[in-house]
């Protein structure tokens, strides 16, 4: 098989890590914070060995919109040479238009992205038609094609129908599904057979995994990758009880990403497990001390919750 027919073919399941960003204080850099490569690139690989399928740089709701045109090329480049091929890099290409999109598309195959994660146009409520030429487009690089569903945030819907006719594009081979609702697994798995359902919100993982998606496009596996990992085998495997006994202290903590400060509160997550998580860069601010307190609170559940199936599983 050909490198073109194999990328074409690849699944984009399992568990696959929106990439939180690092930075470093520098006043020439917008905002006076420059990305720190190298906390990236260690990053990067640290996901992978915890047992992560692959990163996703340049997630297109989260710091992607505050990096220059350069910045978001590094980061990706970055994301593939850390991770070579120990792992799958699904790059973000998110444009208000399907030109710039595209060319996003083009740097990524350029750059040796393994597939892509493209939101539809935004800038404006897209009829169907304009959804369906702007995934065309995007398609038509040749890497296989992760479309992504958030109508919270882009207020574009990609309905099961409307995903059924986004299916049939040569290229795109799954959807990034980030409504909330889990009864559209199986609707979308209805209507879009050739495609993988892929779990988009942290806090339904366990459920839409339960109701047939195949991978994970997360954000807290940045903060406990190894048991994001083992939480996603469990339950791919049907291993209920245990899956729901690893779930249930971790969602609270799980449900900060599906708010709108959901990559301060993955930094900070990181902090509280001894990982570098940093600041954000504007206009993403920092979290309110009530919320700070909140994340903290949540965060704490869940280590502990870790730490106590740690020392019983070395008891017995």
């Amino acid at each position: 098989m050909s490198s073109t027919a194999q990328q074409k073919s690849l699944s984009l399941g399992g568990v696959v890590v929106a990439t939180a960003l690092p930075y470093y204080e520098d006043a020439a850099a917008p905002a006076g914070l420059a990305v720190d490569h190298d906390k990236y690139a260690e990053h990067c690989r640290w996901l992978v060995e915890n047992g992560c399928r692959g990163v996703g740089p340049n997630g297109s709701l989260g710091e992607y919109s505050s990096l220059t045109d350069d910045e978001r090329r590094q980061v990706a480049r970055t994301a593939k040479e850390a991770v070579g091929d120990a792992g799958v890099v699904v790059v973000g290409v998110h444009g208000p238009g399907s030109h710039q999109a595209r060319h996003w598309a083009e740097l990524a195959a350029e750059d040796g992205a393994d597939g892509l994660l493209c939101l539809p146009p935004t800038m404006y409520r897209a009829n169907r038609g304009e959804v369906l030429a702007h995934f065309e487009a995007v398609a038509s690089v040749g890497l296989p094609v992760m479309v992504y569903n958030n109508p919270i945030d882009t207020k574009v819907d990609l309905t099961p129908d409307l995903v059924g006719e986004i299916a049939q594009i040569d290229n795109v081979v799954a959807i990034k599904e980030f409504s909330g609702d889990v009864r559209r697994v199986l609707e979308i798995r209805e209507q879009a057979p050739g495609i993988e359902v892929i779990s988009g919100a942290d806090d339904v993982v366990l459920e839409s995994l339960l109701m047939g998606a195949t991978g994970w496009f997360a954000g807290f596996p940045n903060v406990f990758p190894a048991e994001s990992a083992r939480l996603y085998e469990l339950a791919v495997n049907g291993k209920l009880e245990e899956a729901r006994a690893l779930y249930e202290p971790l969602v609270a903590a799980f449900r900060w990403d599906s708010r709108t400060e959901f990559v301060q509160a993955i930094k900070l997550g990181m902090e509280e497990v001894g990982r570098y998580g940093g600041p954000c860069r504007p206009p993403r601010g920092p979290l309110t001390p009530q919320m700070r307190e909140q994340v903290k609170a949540d965060m704490a559940r869940a280590i502990a919750s870790l730490e106590n199936a740690d020392s019983a599983a070395q008891a017995s």
